[in-house]
């Protein structure tokens, strides 16, 4: 008999689960019926890419990967433009906005994320204020840009600081609020967060408020808003608004349906992201992606992991269980190994890069730390493009394995984030790195490392240079 898969969200998450299971389907003796269903128009979207959009170096709709014939063409039920309106779980069936009703054999949650918009805000209605989460959410901002001379950003993280550099780039002066102390916390320290901080505002301009404020108000002339009040009256002029500021799993169809959140606020998952009722795990029912708690790799509690990268894997994890089923082969069955939630971004030509735990977040785990910081040319001064990079490395104070690494630089700095993702797992100590092999070339290396003297610092020891 064929079993129908439905998938609820149609982000990368959802997508990249029906790629798994279009690529397996000929595994399936009967087939696999395949519906992914998403409030959005499009079919696959790079989210990723829509920031670069709005700087102009493409156009939106170049990020539509794939459009919904791509699937369709390929015999799935892809629904666009269509709302879940509940899912029961007792009968194996959704509703859809309709009244419409579909049964499953497997449900994939992949409901994703929404953004936490101030009270201020919420009751304005004023055009030129927008959230940024999707391809629609790009084009009104696109749209809003025309014209406009001053911007307002609230949010510190990656999604608000590349709208902030796409704003400064198309001429518009621009103003970030954010929190104490400093930039993308939830992946630099103060110190690395500060030197992003500089960038910005020395190469784009861009003015940053890092105090205890919320927006307090808007103000808007002929209907459109033209000012934002901060704290207690500072107003600060703006066209258009982007609220790019803590991004909560969207969870309330899970919740409707008795399926349990953690305290992160996801859905939580078995290490098969089977979703958990009750005192059971669900075997017919996932869930992954922004919507849904992870497993720390360091601290082993739980947390989110709203990244691409984390989806991915996860997407695997769940056609492989599902195909492991269907076919009855524990051998084909699969989990997913704690997140270390590798992390790296281009914001104003600055490149930025994290993997493991910052120091705030090893100190909310009650972990003592050693850290060390160094700056060093990535290749040999005599070289064109050697640019510096700030390498800072976290290690267990009392075991000494590595449980953090943070950069910042203009170059090296993706396959750098791997290399150190790679070191975490394999519970490599300051002592082993250090004492690593490293391959030399002038014109691509150093002889000795930022890594090195980063290490090197954390333990004590003064480097050679």
């Amino acid at each position: 008999m064929v079993k129908k898969v439905v998938i609820v969200g149609g982000g990368i998450a959802g997508i990249y689960v029906l790629r798994n299971l279009l690529a397996r389907r000929e595994e399936v003796e009967d087939g696999l019926d395949l519906t992914l269903i998403k409030r959005e128009r499009s079919g696959w979207v790079s989210t990723c890419g829509l920031p670069f959009a709005l700087r102009g170096w493409y156009e939106i709709k170049r990020t539509e990967i794939n459009e919904p014939k791509f699937f369709l063409d390929q015999g799935v039920d892809f629904r666009t433009e269509t709302e879940v309106t509940r899912l029961n779980l007792d009968d194996r069936a959704i509703t859809l906005g309709t009244g419409e009703e579909l049964s499953y054999d497997y449900l994939v949650i992949a409901t994703g994320r929404k953004p936490s918009v101030p009270d201020a805000v919420l009751k304005s209605e004023l055009e030129g204020i927008y959230t940024f989460n999707n391809e629609l959410d790009a084009e009104k901002i696109e749209a809003s840009i025309a014209g406009a001379k001053y911007a307002f950003v609230r949010g510190r993280g990656i999604i608000g600081l590349q709208a902030a550099v796409a704003f400064a780039t198309r001429g518009l002066k621009t103003t970030v609020l954010g929190g104490p102390p400093s930039l993308l916390p939830s992946s630099l320290d103060p110190d690395m967060g500060e030197m992003v901080k500089k960038w910005l505002e020395e190469k784009h301009g861009i003015r940053f408020i890092l105090e205890r404020k919320e927006i307090t108000g808007v103000k808007g002339d002929g209907g459109r808003v033209r000012a934002v009040i901060v704290g207690e009256g500072e107003e600060i002029p703006a066209d258009v608004v982007v609220i790019a500021r803590g991004m909560k799993p969207n969870v309330e169809l899970a919740l409707d349906a008795g399926i349990e959140t953690g305290e992160s606020g996801g859905i939580v998952t078995d290490r098969a992201l089977h979703v958990k009722r009750g005192r059971s795990y669900l075997r017919e029912v996932f869930s992954l992606g922004d919507c849904t708690e992870v497993i720390d790799g360091v601290t082993h509690r739980p947390r989110l992991s709203q990244l691409a990268s984390t989806v991915v894997v996860q997407a695997k994890v769940i056609a492989d269980n599902i195909i492991s089923d269907i076919k009855a082969q524990p051998s084909l069955y699969s989990i997913c190994e704690p997140c270390l939630s590798p992390t790296v971004a281009e914001i104003g030509g600055l490149l930025v890069g994290s993997v493991g735990l910052t120091t705030e977040g090893a100190t909310r785990a009650g972990i003592k730390t050693l850290s060390g910081v160094a700056t060093k040319l990535v290749k040999a001064r005599y070289f064109p493009g050697a640019k510096p990079l700030t390498l800072k490395l976290l290690f267990d104070a009392y075991t000494h394995k590595l449980i953090g690494a943070q950069m910042v630089g203009e170059s090296t700095v993706a396959e750098r984030v791997n290399e150190m993702e790679l070191a975490i797992r394999a519970g490599m100590t300051a002592e082993e790195m250090r004492n690593t092999e490293r391959c030399y070339d002038p014109s691509l290396s150093l002889l000795i490392d930022v890594t090195i003297d980063a290490t090197e610092k954390a333990i004590g020891i003064t480097p050679v240079y």
